[in-house]
């Protein structure tokens, strides 16, 4: 990349890194990670002490496990080894949304090589185009998280499509894992990408060596990427089969189902997981609106959550993305199952501005919308036009909770 382009991702990470500064609401009570973070400087998977508003699984009176995935703590032990407890936890996700937002930018230059233009586009349409900005403005314990995910799972993504490295890529995709766990079910999108692209060059090699008789080796070397790119997802799968072992007598993390009173909630009539439960993710996901009221400020954010293409109508380019192709039918496959799967979930996100569940499977929309309007041979006016309003919605709630706590219910 040329000197311009890095001043544009240093203007990027400095812009962003204002903006989610000044629109921020402060210090999150809600600092599970840091608070794990120092745990594990101390040698305990437990947190110690007496925080009555943390959910959490009780361990004894004053003893809790945080039932989170730890990919967040585990990035916050450096903060948290020089600052202490008093680190904010919000100002880490500052950080990772910057991250996101950066790391879309070289999605979109992997896309469509040394566009800036639609680069900038792209990096604006998550880092205030959509509701990271909330989320990162904020970094309670759930937005933290699934950041987190994004962040890795966009640069896995940008790794798939430059350098195909099997351990790197297997890596971040470790480290999305141990942020988000049911992401694990499209990995084997990553393995399948990663063995077709090892495969058709194998091919190619094959063909030149025709001549020496050397194909009969190289059929068992296409698995050898395969093999790399796995290694470090199994680590990263034992570390948290070994968390969950150690905390609760079993690989599997149950720490939601020890909360206590969890499963009496209304939100789970029907057991943690139901089909039944996807119609009201859908119906907040796609219908969802803002809470009009008769008195100032007349419209607000709904707690409840507010439909995708409200907050990010930009995402309607994704269906530009020629579905003849591979990829695209891939990723619209991935949507499918991360849509799926939290919708099983009892509970829609709440509280939340957007629907933020659909943030698991933002980095494959992105990659899509990218696509769409690079087809488009955008982007032109009316692609910034979207993005404006997406940025106006999102500006509006971001200013309209954590500055004058005007929400809706």
């Amino acid at each position: 990349m040329n000197h311009r382009t890095w001043l544009v991702v240093f203007t990027l990470m400095v812009g962003l890194g204002v903006i989610y500064f000044f629109t921020s609401g402060g210090n999150t009570p809600f600092n599970h990670f840091v608070l794990l973070a120092d745990a594990f400087l101390k040698g305990n998977f437990y947190i110690e002490g007496i925080y009555p508003w943390i959910e959490k699984a009780p361990l004894d009176e004053t003893r809790f496990f945080i039932v989170n995935p730890p990919m967040p703590a585990i990035l916050l032990i450096p903060f948290v080894k020089i600052w202490g407890l008093s680190f904010p936890q919000q100002l880490f996700a500052h950080i990772i949304g910057i991250g996101l937002s950066v790391s879309t930018f070289f999605l979109s230059l992997k896309i469509k090589k040394d566009d800036n233009k639609l680069a900038i586009w792209s990096a604006l349409l998550i880092g205030i185009g959509s509701i990271v900005w909330f989320l990162s403005s904020v970094g309670s314990v759930w937005y933290l998280g699934q950041i987190t995910a994004a962040f890795f799972l966009t640069l896995a993504i940008v790794e798939s499509l430059d350098k195909k490295r099997p351990i790197i890529l297997g890596i971040l995709l470790g480290a999305t894992y141990l942020s988000r766990i049911h992401l694990v079910l499209t990995f084997p999108i990553f393995a399948f990408l990663l063995w077709k692209e090892n495969k058709q060059s194998l091919t190619t090699l094959k063909q030149s060596l025709t001549t020496l008789k050397q194909s009969l080796p190289l059929r068992g070397k296409k698995l050898i990427p395969l093999v790399l790119f796995s290694i470090p997802i199994l680590l990263f799968i034992g570390f948290d089969f070994f968390y969950n072992f150690t905390r609760y007598g079993t690989i599997f993390n149950k720490g939601y189902f020890l909360i206590p009173g969890t499963q009496n909630e209304p939100w789970f009539a029907k057991g943690i997981m139901h089909p039944s439960y996807i119609i009201e993710d859908i119906k907040i996901a796609f219908l969802a609106m803002p809470k009009i009221i008769s008195e100032f400020p007349y419209i607000r954010p709904s707690w409840v959550g507010m439909a995708i293409w409200l907050t990010t109508p930009a995402f309607i380019f994704a269906f530009w993305a020629n579905i003849k192709k591979q990829i695209v039918k891939l990723f619209w496959l991935a949507i499918g199952i991360v849509f799926l799967v939290v919708g099983l979930h009892g509970g829609t996100g709440f509280a939340q501005f957007g629907y933020r569940f659909a943030v698991d499977f933002y980095p494959f929309l992105t990659y899509l919308t990218i696509l769409g309007v690079k087809n488009q041979k955008g982007p032109h006016w009316y692609h910034w036009v979207f993005l404006s309003f997406g940025i106006i919605v999102n500006l509006w709630g971001v200013i309209w909770i954590n500055k004058f706590n005007w929400i809706g219910w």
